[in-house]
C-alpha cells in the first residue's frame, strides 16, 4: 500500500544545496578540534552534551565520579550525563568533539541521520581532512575526506551531504543496497534524482564508476526497500523494467489504485508483500477485496514476498516470465542474464 514520504524530525534540517558549507578550506595536522565543539572556552561546562575527560577534569568531575553511576562513556575519553540517551547523533558529536576543523559525520553514519535505508552496522563513521589526525578509537571509523566532498548541516552537525552520502558509499555497498539507498533518499526528499545523477557525474574521485552505474537505476515514488529489490531482480535479470507507481484514475479522474510496479500494456502487476500483511487481518481482508476487484478489471497480480527474492528468486523470475507470456507479451527473456545471481543467489544459483 502506498506510503507517505518520512517528515522530517524538528532537529534534522533538510539539505539545502543553495547554502553548501565550505569543504575546501586548507587544515594541518596542528589545527584546533572541530569548530562546533560544545565546550568552547568561556562557555559553562554542560554534561548533557558530550565532553572529554579533561574537560571533565577541568570541571571538578574525579575520576572515580566519571566511571560512576552519573556518567556514561560513549568512547575512550568522551562521556556524557547518564540521564542522556545516546542516539546516533549524540554519538558523532562526541566524535567530532576530537575530530580535526573541517571534519563531518560520513558513509553509514551520514546516511542514518539522514533517515535512509543503509544496511545496519555499528560504527561511527567521520571523515576527516588530510593531512592530519584519523581516530583509532574502537568503534569509530576514520575515512580521508576527499577536497572535493561535499557538506551539509543536520541539527548542527557538520554532514555529508545526501549526494555525497551516496557517492561515499559506492565503494562499499553492493549495486542493489546503493539503489536501495538511492530511492529511499529520493523518497525521503533528500534529494532529487537529477541532483543524484548530476552529482555522481561531476564526481572526480574514488566510486565514481559505481555511483554512476547505481544512479541509472535510481527511481522516484519507490516505497520500500524491497519494491527496490524485487524491481532489480527483474532488472539485472534482462526483463523490461516495470512501470514503478503507476496509477490508475476514475472515469471522474479521480485517484482510483496504485500499484508498485507493473506493466500497464499487458495489466500485469508484480508486488511485493510483506509478512505484515498476513498477520494482520484487517489488511489481509482489505487486500483480498482489492485482489477480487483487479482480477475484475482485467488485471492479473503476481504477489512476491521475502522467500521469492532472498531463497527462490529463480522461481519468482520464471513465475513473472509464465505471467507476461500469459499475457501476451514478446519481450520475455527465454534465458535470463547472469548478473541477477551475483546479488540474489538465493539456493537456485
Amino acid at each position: 500500500m502506498p506510503r507517505n514520504s518520512t517528515t522530517p524530525s524538528t532537529d534534522s534540517a533538510p539539505f539545502n544545496d543553495s547554502a553548501p558549507l565550505n569543504d575546501s578550506a586548507p587544515h594541518n595536522a596542528s589545527a584546533p578540534h572541530n569548530a562546533s565543539a560544545p565546550h568552547n572556552a568561556g562557555v559553562p561546562f554542560n554534561d548533557r552534551v558530550p565532553f572529554t575527560r579533561a574537560e571533565a577534569r577541568e570541571a571538578g568531575i574525579s575520576a572515580k565520579q566519571l566511571s560512576g553511576v552519573r556518567y556514561q562513556r560513549l568512547f575512550h575519553g568522551l562521556h556524557l550525563s547518564a540521564g542522556v540517551v545516546a542516539t546516533p547523533a549524540v554519538r558523532v558529536q562526541a566524535v567530532l568533539r576530537i575530530c580535526p576543523l573541517g571534519s563531518q559525520a560520513s558513509h553509514f553514519t551520514a546516511a542514518e541521520l539522514w533517515g535512509v535505508n543503509v544496511p545496519s552496522q555499528p560504527l561511527i563513521h567521520v571523515s576527516c581532512p588530510q593531512p592530519g589526525w584519523r581516530s583509532e578509537r574502537r568503534g569509530v571509523a576514520s575515512h580521508r575526506l576527499s577536497r572535493h566532498a561535499k557538506a551539509s548541516s543536520f541539527g548542527g552537525i557538520r554532514i555529508s551531504s545526501p549526494e555525497q552520502t551516496f557517492i561515499d558509499l559506492a565503494r562499499l555497498l553492493s549495486l542493489v543496497d546503493l539503489v536501495v539507498l538511492g530511492d529511499s533518499l529520493v523518497k525521503a526528499n533528500r534529494t532529487t534524482i537529477d541532483r543524484l545523477v548530476g552529482a555522481v557525474q561531476e564526481w572526480p574521485g574514488w566510486g565514481s564508476r559505481p555511483a554512476r552505474l547505481a544512479a541509472g537505476f535510481v527511481r522516484e515514488g519507490v516505497d520500500s526497500p524491497m519494491e527496490t529489490r524485487l524491481r532489480m531482480l527483474m532488472v539485472l535479470a534482462g526483463f523490461p523494467e516495470p512501470v514503478v507507481n503507476h496509477i490508475l484514475y476514475s472515469s471522474k479522474g479521480r485517484w482510483s489504485k496504485r500499484f508498485d510496479l507493473s506493466y500497464p500494456e499487458l495489466k500485469l502487476i508484480i508486488e511485493y508483500d510483506g509478512r505484515q500483511h498476513a498477520e494482520n487481518d484487517e489488511q489481509w481482508d482489505h487486500d483480498l477485496i482489492r485482489r477480487e476487484n483487479l482480477d475484475g478489471d482485467g488485471w492479473r497480480l503476481v504477489v512476491v514476498r521475502s522467500k521469492g527474492i532472498y531463497v527462490e528468486p529463480q522461481l519468482t523470475l520464471e513465475r513473472i516470465a509464465d505471467a507476461m507470456r500469459a499475457r501476451g507479451a514478446r519481450n520475455v527473456p527465454t534465458r535470463f542474464r547472469h548478473e541477477w545471481r551475483q546479488h540474489f543467489p538465493g539456493r537456485s544459483a
